[in-house]
């Protein structure tokens, strides 16, 4: 490794020596950053990272932009644990660094860095997005997310799990503080992708479209794509976004069963059956009945837990914002409806609009079918909505209203007095900026101000703000 020797000799009378594992390290990612933003290799910094590589005994495949992570952890799986929190702080940083494994380290972080953010250009084939989409899982992953999270994906809807750590030296480099922006430039550059393939031609041929990963940024393509679909390309553009869907509500479902449920109805006789039991309650109620010469427990009474819990028939309006910019909550939006449309004594509504609006309320209950009949983009028209929610509102007390928009409307004076004169009738009025799983959301400036002079502040974050807030009124 003669271009990293040259900076690990020996230095003048006085000097200090370069750490070696330093060097070996900074030559790492110096090629990281010369692929980043030149895609012609640089020789010197090529062949003295394939000498850095072989010098800590990792395979020299790490270096070929063209190998995806996953043929690597195929042929090495004793590396797939290291890239598990690659990228996460170190709990236990300061009992000091070890330099060689941050090498080692540098060289993992720098294959799955270089693979996602490396895209090239041209035209993108079905086999390149998923190869894609798998290293950008292994990056998250890195960062201590299940595939899928930071991409606004099935899995990240269900939260991340944490850093995961793996006992090999301080992380090189930390990214996870840069989580909530790598999330949508995640997302941006797999839309990007999607737009470079020939869809349509992908879709038509039965072995191409088996290949593609379902994605919301391939969600979004084909939900705009659809009316110029036919025959078998539209029949596997259904099937994916039907997979999408299936999945993205299990993760929901789950949510929604672990958000804050409504208060035990102790009016209600607990139901005498031995699930409820209540053993401990059981044995303390009886102990006046214990007999010291038999050493026995004489049971007069069981008691059981109340399971009850106090519910009154609700209805939740849900108007969403289908323009361009909200496809993501479009789609997580219509899902949680359908779910909620599911719990009992629970009346659900559905409304998208841009400048028209659309009731899709008898639809509500299946996803799927929703969104085939949504239709992406357009311009933004709040008050054609509030046009066919205001009348939903027959008994205020008992309703909720979640309006999912950026709020980048024309008619803004009028709308949100209609928004306040819901709000004044006594119904619960919740604006919601963002329900995505990345939380990222732009809302109008205006329109944020004037909710939180109301007393009904935007909602813009994670998806499970919203879920809990659902979940907390309607039970």
């Amino acid at each position: 490794m003669s271009e990293v020797s040259v900076v690990e000799g020996g230095a003048e009378d006085g000097a200090p020596v370069p750490d070696s594992d330093e060097n070996r390290r900074q030559v790492l990612y110096w090629r990281l950053l010369a692929r980043l933003f030149d895609p012609e290799e640089q020789a010197s910094l090529e062949s003295a990272s394939v000498a850095v590589v072989e010098d800590i005994g990792l395979p020299v495949a790490l270096l070929d932009p063209a190998t995806s992570v996953d043929s690597v952890v195929q042929r090495h799986p004793e590396l797939a644990g290291e890239f598990d929190g690659l990228m996460t702080p170190e709990p236990d940083a300061e009992s000091g660094r070890d330099r060689a494994a941050e090498v080692r380290r540098a060289a993992l972080a720098s294959k799955v860095l270089l693979n996602v953010f490396s895209t090239g250009s041209g035209t993108v084939t079905a086999e390149q997005l998923a190869r894609w989409q798998s290293d950008a899982g292994w990056l998250e992953r890195a960062l201590g997310c299940r595939p899928g999270e930071l991409r606004g994906g099935r899995a990240g809807a269900g939260g991340g799990v944490g850093p995961t750590g793996t006992g090999v030296g301080t992380p090189a480099p930390d990214l996870s503080r840069l989580i909530p922006e790598i999330g949508p430039e995640l997302g941006s550059i797999e839309a990007g992708l999607v737009r470079r393939m020939h869809l349509r031609e992908v879709l038509a041929d039965p072995a191409l479209a088996s290949r593609l990963t379902p994605s919301m940024s391939l969600i979004e393509q084909l939900l705009r794509d659809k009316n110029n679909l036919s025959g078998v390309a539209l029949a596997n553009a259904k099937a994916l976004i039907r997979r999408y869907v299936d999945e993205v509500t299990e993760v929901l479902r789950t949510q929604v069963e672990k958000a804050t449920v409504g208060e035990l109805d102790r009016s209600v006789p607990p139901k005498r059956v031995f699930r409820n039991l209540d053993l401990d309650r059981t044995i303390w109620k009886n102990l006046t009945n214990w007999d010291p010469e038999e050493e026995r427990l004489y049971v007069d009474r069981l008691y059981y837990r109340h399971t009850s819990r106090k519910t009154t028939p609700q209805r939740l309006i849900v108007v969403v914002d289908q323009s361009g910019s909200m496809v993501d909550s479009m789609v997580n939006c219509t899902i949680l409806a359908s779910i909620f449309a599911g719990l009992p004594k629970v009346d659900v509504h559905l409304i998208a609009y841009d400048t028209q609006a659309l009731d899709l309320t008898p639809w509500a209950h299946d996803p799927f079918e929703t969104l085939l009949r949504t239709q992406l983009g357009g311009g933004t028209d709040g008050t054609v909505a509030m046009a066919l929610a205001q009348p939903k509102i027959a008994e205020p007390r008992n309703t909720v209203v979640v309006w999912i928009s950026d709020f980048y409307e024309w008619r803004t004076d009028e709308l949100f007095e209609s928004m306040a004169a819901i709000h004044r009738s006594g119904a619960k009025f919740i604006p919601v900026g963002s329900v995505t799983s990345s939380g990222r959301g732009s809302v109008n400036p205006w329109f944020r101000e004037k909710f939180k002079d109301l007393g009904t502040p935007v909602i813009s974050g994670h998806i499970k703000k919203l879920v809990h807030e659902l979940k907390t009124f309607l039970t």
